[in-house]
């Protein structure tokens, strides 16, 4: 039988799990602290599920959430003539078509982060008005029970003030090779060469193009399609280690799953829907992890200025004292019977986090940026620039012998 997402969300909360660490809570469950890390071994925790969508904002999507230091109505911000135009509510407009696709470049970014006064939003490349729109609860309705539900992360950032390829790159590396989004090949060692070789299970699961075609066919035997990851989930056969990726926006006609604009937003949240109910509802859903993140903010506002963090290499050369600046705060929530919430008081970390912070837990000797291990602080046709990158990457995937999906 389906349930409804307030049933499954009520339910899955209602799973017993050993208490993972020792919370220290203050001001309303407005920060967690912790006074010492488990081991790995004791901690209850057998699989982690990390799932990464697209071009977001924190305080776009998930800046009315109590509790959160998040900003939506009442901001104004100035175009390049000086004209001052509000925030508003991009309620009922789910693609934001006919707007152009906010900038979120390495040199976009810089414009809209104006020195840190986080000004720029309507100065960068050709954004307009929807660049500082913003959804409210009722527009992203599963995201938004699952924060209310769970943990959310509202200092998480993205690893570098760029765009798409750079911070997935981070995401499985820990560092990048470019600042843009070509799709030439990499070698840059990965998470899933150190899982490997500790004797780890591993799954990089995908929709339609698959992102670790950058590196040729060497993962080729570890990368399987979205149903497989749906189906292990249900018969209790997920590895420890899952990524999952939705179906990327390769033409800019709304029907998406990512939450790429323009891609329909009510299609990314039944994607998140369908993947956790496929974890909330399996066997092995006492000792998961389900991590929801996005790659980076999508060009769209945030208030909060992002920090320095030591460079991971020299491919960012905007560097102060050898620190790289991070990008703007992503929506991040972290569900598992061990980051429960409370539905009318959502508990909410504002530890300093970014998507390095995923890579810590798994094997704990990535290099730095990491500020914090996640789960030690808590547990082919109408392509735009946007859309071209995963067209020519899935071309390549193709070559590569991994099986690839032109529709949804």
């Amino acid at each position: 039988m389906k349930l409804s997402r307030r049933q499954l969300l009520k339910g899955s909360l209602a799973v017993p799990g050993a208490a993972l660490l020792n919370p220290i809570y203050r001001a309303g469950a407005k920060s967690l602290l912790f006074e010492t890390l488990p081991d790995p071994r004791s901690s209850g925790i057998d699989h982690i599920v990390v799932v990464m969508m697209e071009n977001r904002s924190f305080d776009h999507f998930l800046g009315w959430l109590p509790n959160a230091d998040g900003k939506q109505a009442g901001l104004s911000y100035r175009n390049a003539t000086g004209k001052a135009y509000a925030t508003y509510s991009l309620s009922g407009d789910y693609t934001g078509c006919p707007h152009p696709d906010p900038d979120h470049s390495y040199e976009g970014g810089r414009v809209e982060y104006d020195g840190g006064e986080m000004d720029g939003f309507l100065r960068a490349g050709n954004n307009d008005v929807y660049s500082i729109g913003y959804y409210r609860e009722q527009d992203i309705s599963f995201l938004a029970n699952l924060a209310r539900s769970y943990t959310t992360c509202d200092h998480y950032f993205v690893s570098i003030l760029g765009p798409t390829v750079p911070n997935r790159l981070f995401l499985h590396t820990a560092q990048t090779d470019r600042l843009d989004d070509s799709i030439g090949p990499t070698s840059l060692p990965t998470i899933w060469d150190r899982l490997a070789a500790a004797g780890i299970t591993a799954t990089y699961y995908y929709s339609n193009i698959p992102f670790l075609a950058l590196w040729g066919a060497k993962f080729l035997k570890i990368s399987k399609d979205y149903d497989d990851f749906k189906s292990a989930a249900k018969n209790g056969t997920l590895p420890a280690v899952s990524y999952v990726d939705p179906s990327f926006t390769t033409i800019d006609d709304g029907l998406g799953n990512d939450d790429h604009p323009h891609a329909d937003i009510r299609r990314g949240d039944r994607f998140l829907y369908d993947t956790f109910e496929a974890v909330a509802n399996g066997p092995e859903w006492k000792s998961t992890v389900f991590v929801v993140t996005f790659d980076e903010w999508g060009g769209f506002f945030d208030h909060v200025a992002p920090p320095r963090a030591t460079a991971a290499n020299a491919i960012d050369t905007d560097l102060v004292n050898g620190r790289a600046l991070l990008g703007f705060r992503v929506p991040v929530v972290i569900a598992s019977p061990f980051s429960r919430g409370v539905e009318n008081n959502p508990l909410v970390s504002t530890l300093v986090f970014d998507h390095t912070s995923i890579l810590k837990p798994h094997v704990p000797f990535f290099p730095e940026p990491c500020f914090q291990s996640l789960f030690g602080g808590l547990l082919q046709g109408l392509a735009t620039s946007s859309t071209k990158k995963w067209q020519d990457l899935g071309a390549q995937a193709s070559e590569h012998g991994f099986a690839v999906k032109s529709k949804l």
